[in-house]
């Protein structure tokens, strides 16, 4: 049994990341209202240190600062020391960041804050070496001791400062959403694009989603082919790129580089659940088999890596594992040498240095290879005098192999708690996938998920927890969490016809108006009014790697007002849009969810409802087209949905095409109603 020297009160708590720090001589406590408590008692200044499992940086920081005596002395003197894992905690992470971004101009993680024992912020930055942190903190702790009027004569400007900045205000214009706004939007946008390698220019490279759904939206409603070569340009360099697992599927964070060639090695749920469904939309919309392939291995990655027993979705894997010389290193699991791909792969490694570059293009540092493609299949057999499906047996036998060769070696640390919200975007992930694939293990995946949501993390009273480990969910949910299960129990529902998805999707929404609306600017606070007050109450509207959950709950809105006929749904959702818009076309990266939405508003929206016995076979038909203008309705039998009423019919299966409720002539041939269809604006 090991024995440690010193065990704080982080080893109550269940966050992988709270628990690697709670045998440093830190003096650590978790964010709660007794930690908060304390730190008035004592009048002591908070030391807030937010961070993720699968952070390099916060690692060694960890290790430099934390883990020394001499550190964690003058921590413990001056401070009551806060550790926060920022996906346990997004709400105390955002205020703390936002703080941060505002002293320094720039933030990320680790994220450290020095705060007035009510919470304010005073000091702060990200990661700092071991002499800095030290002195800082020192000048800090004695500051506080001989002139504490002046540390909270600043945390009164700071505090202001963090309350009105990304403050919405209500916009009481006329509305009116036009494709010209969209137009503009793209113009101003193309100036960041890198047209030669995809995503936005420079480096680093993060995937973003949200960004390429919403263009490959656009591409094909405005018919703007040059938007669609840059998504395909994007997508085709993504999935060729180191940022993508060439061997064990599944992608990283970001690229270090302008090529997406050298990851942060970290891999998370949320980036490859949004990942799934955009590569399985753009097969759908090309028919290009890369997506296909693409979409099928992530998923293998997410099942044999990162699924629980009970059907619950872990978080992330760290970036850094023991290398050979058990010293611990970014990406030391994943990277290869080429004396190791030659003992391996004898004959073949020629052919394979070719179709992964274990050249120049594909060297790392180190002696390592980073494996990155850059040609095209038929390419790479041309020139080696192999057929295509030769290759593709030999590349599937190589991931084999590799696969094999590299479990042996240390794995990186695995985050095993489950998030309710990313967890919804990989439901999602299978959802769509199941849709444009219509493969049966996908929605049986997705439905295990679905109702360990409903069962584990809906509770009594209607609520959504965030968090869920060891069988015990915990942590009054976001926004986000509500925003994203809506989201996937409706792509559920278009999926399966069972109206208990749509049901318990509008449950939610109707539980977020109680809890999280604000009437006065029609939109959504990231918190409930349950929950303990922080220094301000943030309002989520830029969309990130994740979209902003008001974003989200904007378009639920919109397809739930259809569904339910619900008025007061889309004027919100309407008015929400509305107070961001003049955001959007300045810069549309950051609103590319919210651009979607206005493409709903702009050109013809489309209800396809499906009603009969057939309407699921119909629905596998339908589901062939890429038709980003439409939601889906339908049923086996009769159905207590507004939009489905009066609509079934004991005899044939029929298909409605419906514009703002003004419906065509029925159809039974899917070819039929399709031709009814105008996906361009």
């Amino acid at each position: 049994m090991t024995t440690h020297k010193y065990t704080n009160s982080l080893i109550n708590e269940t966050s992988p990341y709270l628990l690697q720090h709670a045998h440093n001589p830190v003096d650590w406590h978790a964010w709660n209202n007794e930690t908060l408590e304390l730190a008035k008692i004592e009048n002591k200044l908070l030391l807030i240190s937010v961070g993720y499992s699968s952070c390099h940086w916060c690692h060694v920081m960890e290790h430099e600062s934390f883990e020394n005596d001499s550190v964690a002395a003058i921590m413990n003197k001056y401070f009551i020391n806060i550790k926060v894992d920022r996906e346990e905690r997004p709400d105390v992470d955002q205020i703390y960041m936002n703080a941060v971004q505002l002293m320094t101009g720039s933030g990320g993680w680790p994220l450290n804050c020095i705060a007035l024992p009510d919470g304010r912020p005073v000091w702060g930055g990200t990661y700092f070496p071991k002499q800095n942190w030290m002195n800082a903190l020192q000048q800090l702790g004695t500051m506080y001791q001989e002139k504490p009027e002046e540390m909270i004569a600043y945390a009164e400007k700071l505090t202001a400062g963090i309350q009105s900045s990304d403050l919405v205000t209500l916009n009481s214009d006329e509305i009116n959403f036009t494709v010209a706004h969209l137009d503009s939007a793209i113009a101003n946008w193309k100036q960041m694009m890198d047209f030669d390698l995809g995503g936005r220019n420079g480096a680093p490279k993060f995937p973003m989603p949200s960004n390429y759904q919403f263009l490959l939206r656009y591409g094909y409603q405005a018919n703007d082919n040059e938007i669609k070569n840059f998504v395909d340009t994007t997508l085709t360099k993504m999935a060729y790129g180191g940022i993508y697992d060439q061997i064990g599927g599944g992608f990283s964070r970001y690229s270090v580089d302008k090529k997406w060639h050298v990851p942060h090695f970290e891999k998370m749920l949320y980036d490859n659940g949004q990942l799934v469904s955009l590569y399985a939309e753009a097969y759908q919309a090309t028919k290009k088999e890369l997506y296909k392939e693409t979409v099928y291995h992530t998923l293998e990655f997410i099942e044999r890596e990162l699924t629980s027993p009970e059907g619950a979705f872990y978080s992330s894997l760290d970036a850094d594992s023991n290398n050979k010389e058990g010293k611990l290193e970014e990406g030391a699991f994943y990277v290869w040498n080429s004396l190791e791909l030659q003992a391996l792969l004898k004959e073949d490694y020629k052919l394979f240095s070719d179709y992964y570059n274990i050249n120049n293009y594909g060297y790392w540092e180190h002696n390592n290879y980073v494996l990155i493609r850059n040609y095209e299949d038929e390419e790479v057999a041309n020139k080696n005098a192999i057929t295509v499906t030769e290759l593709q047996t030999k590349v599937a036998k190589w991931q084999n192999l590799l696969l094999k060769e590299r479990a042996k070696r240390e794995r990186p640390r695995l985050d095993d708690k489950s998030l309710t919200s990313w967890n919804a975007l990989m439901l999602k992930g299978y959802v769509d996938a199941y849709s444009v694939f219509n493969d049966p293990h996908f929605l049986d995946v997705a439905l295990k998920n679905a109702t360990f949501i409903l069962t584990k993390q809906i509770q009594e009273n209607g609520n959504l927890n965030h968090s869920y480990k060891n069988g015990k969910s915990t942590i009054n949910g976001y926004l986000e969490d509500y925003a994203t299960v809506i989201d996937a129990y409706i792509a559920l529902y278009e999926a399966t016809l069972n109206d208990k998805w749509l049901f318990t999707a509008k449950q939610l929404t109707d539980y977020a108006f109680d809890h999280f609306f604000d009437k006065d600017l029609h939109m959504f606070y990231f918190t409930s009014n349950e929950d303990t007050n922080l220094i301000t109450r943030k309002m989520e509207i830029e969309d990130n790697v994740i979209p902003a959950s008001n974003s989200i709950m904007a378009k639920n809105l919109f397809k739930l007002s259809h569904y339910y006929s619900n008025n007061y749904y889309l004027t919100v959702s309407k008015q929400m849009l509305h107070n961001v818009n003049d955001r959007t076309s300045q810069y549309g990266s950051g609103y590319s969810n919210w651009l979607e939405l206005m493409c709903d508003f702009s050109g013809n929206y489309y209800e396809i409802a499906v009603s009969g016995k057939n309407s699921l076979k119909k629905l596998v038909e339908i589901n062939q087209y890429y038709i980003p203008n439409k939601l889906i309705a339908g049923s086996i039998s009769e159905s207590k949905i507004p939009l489905m009423e009066g609509r079934f019919n004991e005899t044939d299966t029929y298909i409605y095409i419906c514009v703002d409720g003004a419906c065509k002539l029925p159809e039974t041939n899917v070819q039929k109603a399709i031709n009814q269809l105008k996906v361009a604006f």
